[in-house]
């Protein structure tokens, strides 16, 4: 069975820090473009970031281009999301996401195979 679990979410004051994870399982962690998207209350899901931890190809939004970044931990099958300089406009659910194949830009903006749950970050004025 395919699992995401995100953690790490919370409340953190604007210009704050905070590192989202997302432990992986029931798939072969290389095989799949791993992502993390957003919803923020009453907009669109946004796509934030994907990479495939074998080639390191990495995308990001624009809107968060140079404060956040995608690493994993292969060893322990677990993508980070390391958010830096963060605003009350970064406030949404967190979601990762796999996608089998490699990553592209489009991934973004397209639906994945697999979701998680997500993980609630607010960040405060």
């Amino acid at each position: 069975e395919v699992q995401l679990v995100e953690s790490g979410g919370g409340l953190v004051q604007a210009g704050g820090s905070l590192r989202l994870s997302c432990a992986a399982s029931g798939f072969t962690f290389d095989d799949y473009c791993i992502g993390w998207f957003r919803q923020a209350p009453g907009k669109e899901r946004e796509g934030v970031s994907c990479f495939n931890s074998v080639d390191g190809v990495t995308y990001y939004a624009d809107s968060v281009k140079g404060r956040f970044t995608i690493s994993s931990d292969n060893a322990k099958n677990t993508v980070y999301l390391q958010m830096s300089s963060l605003t009350p406009e970064d406030t949404a659910v967190y979601y990762c996401a796999a996608d089998y194949g490699p990553c592209v830009r489009s991934k973004l903006y397209n639906d994945m195979d697999y979701w998680g749950k997500g993980t609630l970050v607010t960040v405060s004025s």
